[in-house]
């Protein structure tokens, strides 16, 4: 979804942008995985729901699930001549928002750990990661030389 200054990515959204664009979304227990070519002239952010399909959805293609939702970002920097191996990221989200109900490790902690394994595995280096605890994050880029900006606000 896309509003006059900024594309508001909800539950299960990938999206593209150019230097100058920004993106933005609000995350829970979802994980956010924001990657940039070097010279950080396109981004992509992904708003992922859960790491994998669960056991009854077999060939789930839905970029709610983290796998689709990396292969799409893939695709989308490769239709930009950027190889994804060479990109750079950043990882957010993974609050517990139910400390009282859920315990470690809940779906925010399995969100978190297969992003940073796959980034890992694949050889994205991560700049930086804002991860668990109990709260919910605002999370906004603006596709250029700056950081995402997240706020962490405690459930």
């Amino acid at each position: 979804m896309t509003t006059a200054n900024a594309i508001v990515l909800h539950p299960g959204d990938v999206a593209c942008a150019d230097r100058g664009d920004r993106m933005e979304t609000l995350l829970g227990s979802c994980v956010a995985i924001v990657m940039t070519d070097p010279r950080r002239t396109v981004g992509v952010m992904c708003h992922i729901v859960h790491a994998r399909p669960p056991a009854d959805a077999r060939g789930a293609t839905s970029a709610a699930y983290a796998p689709q939702a990396l292969w799409t970002m893939q695709r989308m920097l490769i239709e930009r001549g950027i190889t994804p191996q060479l990109c750079e990221a950043w990882v957010y989200g993974g609050g517990n928002m139910f400390p009282q109900l859920a315990h470690a490790p809940d779906v925010g902690d399995r969100n978190v750990a297969w992003a940073l394994r796959t980034l890992a595995e694949q050889g994205v280096r991560v700049l930086r990661h804002d991860t668990g605890g109990h709260a919910y994050r605002r999370l906004a880029w603006t596709v250029g030389p700056g950081e995402p900006e997240v706020t962490a606000v405690p459930v």
